[in-house]
């Protein structure tokens, strides 16, 4: 069964979540590839062209670059010769980052600038009455669904199982991925979900919550920890679809807000 957290949070809880909301705002603001400095991201196929006008991704005073997928890895080609990107490294080609990622036969191209978007981050207040514990339920059925994570990409993710979580008086059941990241490793447990909030306070698309193994065998699922897609922050990303059946019917005011193109508070 899984159960309402209702205790006050303790100091070291409270400021864990002040760090790490603190840590992803320094991220934003400084990583060369922040969601805030994205420019554009295109799918790799038979190979891209950049740079110059009339260019598959034009990159004003970028120079030229050919990305292009080889035995033994992608290739970015350009003036001063021809070089592997590794999946998720940040390859630098001028005054941009690049970064490939997604599966074989499916590459995706990230392209980030050398400025950002002003856009931050606002975070409702920490409520332990959106922090729940209890067992994760196997999967229906086993296998594997194609989803777009929450940085764009289009990866085929694990169905891991359910959990039904008593919220806004009713017992709803939501669906449990995990999603490769590069190198063949998992991330850990994800949902997706929409609730009454969304284009009311948070991101119209959904956010994202983590689902984090407890004592004992269960899971603790703490909604002041969901957050946005990176397509909030930048319309360089796709916006993923909503998982089947993960919509809340109940505001959960917890985790990050968005108004109008940012994270400032409603």
């Amino acid at each position: 069964m899984w159960l309402l957290l209702l205790t006050a949070r303790p100091a070291c809880a409270q400021a864990g979540l002040d760090q790490e909301r603190a840590e992803y705002r320094r991220w934003l603001a400084s990583s060369p590839t922040s969601p805030l400095a994205a420019v554009a991201q295109q799918p790799i196929g038979a190979g891209l062209r950049l740079g110059p006008a009339g260019a598959d991704l034009p990159l004003p005073d970028g120079g030229e670059y050919r990305v292009l997928p080889r035995p033994g890895g992608v290739r970015l080609e350009g003036a001063s010769g021809s070089r592997i990107m590794p999946r998720g490294a940040p390859i630098k080609a001028g005054d941009y980052t690049l970064v490939v990622d997604g599966p074989g036969g499916r590459e995706v191209l990230t392209v980030f600038g050398p400025s950002r978007s002003s856009k931050s981050t606002a975070y409702y207040g920490p409520s332990p009455s959106f922090v729940f514990v209890g067992p994760l339920a196997p999967p229906e059925r086993r296998g594997t669904s194609r989803v777009l994570g929450m940085d764009g990409i289009e990866v085929d993710a694990a169905e891991a199982g359910s959990v039904l979580v008593p919220i806004g008086g009713q017992r709803v059941r939501l669906r449990v991925l995990r999603l490769p990241l590069p190198g063949g490793e998992e991330s850990e447990l994800e949902i997706f979900f929409r609730d009454e909030t969304n284009g009311h306070g948070t991101y119209p698309a959904g956010r994202f919550v983590s689902l984090v193994p407890a004592a004992a065998g269960r899971y603790r699922l703490d909604f002041n920890r969901a957050r946005n897609p990176f397509c909030a922050y930048s319309s360089a990303y796709p916006c993923p679809a909503p998982w089947r059946g993960n919509a809340i019917p109940a505001a959960v005011t917890a985790g990050e807000r968005y108004a109008r193109g940012g994270g400032e508070a409603p």
